[in-house]
């Protein structure tokens, strides 16, 4: 009897673009880079006319500090590198689709034009948008977001897309967070005295208190990132705190900041370990203000001892959460969409996307 044959099933073909900062690639590249940064008008938020100018010396201004920040990295940013490691063990851990995933940064190349052009050539039947910043802020996903749009628009790239806008309290982004700082608390303790206290400072990038009182969730979801990391954790009578760092406008930024509670912990002689919440690969914000600047800072301020928990980069757990975040946003269909499928931030929040998109949209349970 003649076996008739059965083709295989053509498995989904869908490009995944992964959404981050960008760095510079070179000390040559550090000038234009911080001048992209400050021409974004989600970053500096002043009447268009004056941007650009206003940018300008912004950056004049920041080339040399930054340069002597890059300097103790190999003049440069490993952030792309790292992204490609996450691209290729994302695409790994989809067995299930023809994926392949590009990267996109924001204010130096490869950004949105350059990867609009690839996914066109791959010519994938859906693509999905994943921004490599677990809580959404006008100022990093907004930002990717827009100018992808921008791009996609300006050439033609016409396919079914779907969007996430956050992952901040995603049950598998957390898990992984609390399993990297389980390892991180564990390794300390064993470094330290048995009658030693230690405090979790769980340290994300500030913001402009004004970015937040207008209706931007970040500070929202890390304190929510915090609070389900905390849980997942565990460790009874855990001493733990959120705080921000990187301020760079005289302006009030939301608080506390991360030198304000490594002063505290000098003052209650606990160790810290600094936990980067809102970060997911190394760069100069890890590798140099938390590793050289705030370590230095902690030990002149008195902290008996002071530790550093890794960001995921390509941490297996970290992977397949993104894994699991690229079905649900495959099933999700065209449109934007959280880690939950709707709408998570409370009412106040307005720069929520879904508050932007419909005012009238639900909140969904987290």
């Amino acid at each position: 009897m003649k076996i008739a044959h059965v083709p295989p099933v053509r498995k989904p073909r869908i490009a995944i673009v992964l959404f981050n900062l960008g760095g510079p690639d070179r000390p040559e590249s550090i000038r234009p880079f911080l001048i992209n940064l400050f021409t974004d008008p989600a970053i500096l938020r002043v009447n268009f006319l004056i941007r650009p100018f206003l940018a300008r010396i912004i950056a004049a201004a920041r080339v040399r500090p930054a340069t002597e920040n890059y300097a103790h990295i190999g003049g440069r940013s490993p952030l792309l590198e790292l992204t490609e490691q996450q691209a290729r063990a994302l695409e790994a851990a989809l067995p299930d689709f023809d994926a392949r995933c590009f990267v996109a940064m924001r204010y130096w190349h490869p950004m949105s034009e350059e990867v609009v052009q690839a996914v066109q050539a791959w010519n994938p039947d859906r693509v999905l948008l994943l921004p490599l910043y677990p809580q959404y802020s006008t100022t990093t996903t907004g930002s990717s977001l827009t100018a992808w749009r921008e791009a996609a628009a300006k050439l033609a790239l016409v396919k079914p897309t779907t969007s996430l806008c956050c992952y901040y309290s995603d049950h598998g982004f957390t898990h992984a967070a609390a399993a990297i700082v389980r390892r991180a608390w564990e390794a300390a303790r064993a470094a330290l005295p048995a009658d030693q206290k230690l405090r979790i400072l769980f340290s994300a990038h500030g913001l402009p208190k004004v970015i937040i009182d207008k209706g931007d969730p970040y500070q929202f979801q890390i304190e929510h990132s915090v609070a389900d990391t905390v849980q997942q954790l565990g460790i009874e009578g855990l001493d733990h705190a959120v705080c921000y760092q990187s301020r760079a406008t005289p302006q009030e930024w939301i608080g506390p900041s991360t030198e304000e509670e490594i002063e505290r912990a000098g003052r209650d002689k606990v160790a810290v370990l600094v936990v980067p919440i809102a970060f997911v690969s190394e760069h100069t914000e890890t590798l140099v203000e938390l590793d050289i600047e705030y370590r230095q800072f902690a030990e002149e301020a008195g902290v008996p001892h002071f530790f550093r928990a890794p960001t995921p980069n390509a941490d297996a757990g970290f992977i397949a959460a993104l894994a699991g975040l690229v079905r649900r946003m495959h099933a999700a269909g065209p449109g934007g969409c959280s880690h939950v499928g709707g709408r998570t931030c409370p009412t106040p929040h307005t720069d929520c996307p879904f508050a932007r998109a419909d005012p009238r949209e639900r909140v969904r349970s987290r």
